[in-house]
């Protein structure tokens, strides 16, 4: 099943300046465990990106919140 990992991340320098960073992957699990899963993931991610905060995330099926996959 393909799932949606949809990040929220806000400008470090400007912190109302926020958007949706989707990234899709394959997953072999329910979409609530993607949310646990993508922790370190996000964790990496987000030391790789320090110019931006990740405020929230969430996992859905891709397309759901709207941007092309």
């Amino acid at each position: 099943m393909l799932v949606a990992l949809v990040l929220t991340v806000c400008s470090i320098g400007e912190p109302q300046d926020c958007k949706n960073q989707e990234f899709v992957f394959e997953s072999h699990g329910s979409l609530s465990q993607c949310m646990y899963e993508a922790t370190p993931w996000i964790a990496e991610w987000s030391s790789a990106h320090p110019q931006v905060k990740v405020t929230r995330w969430k996992c859905e099926v891709p397309g759901a919140s709207g941007q092309p996959t």
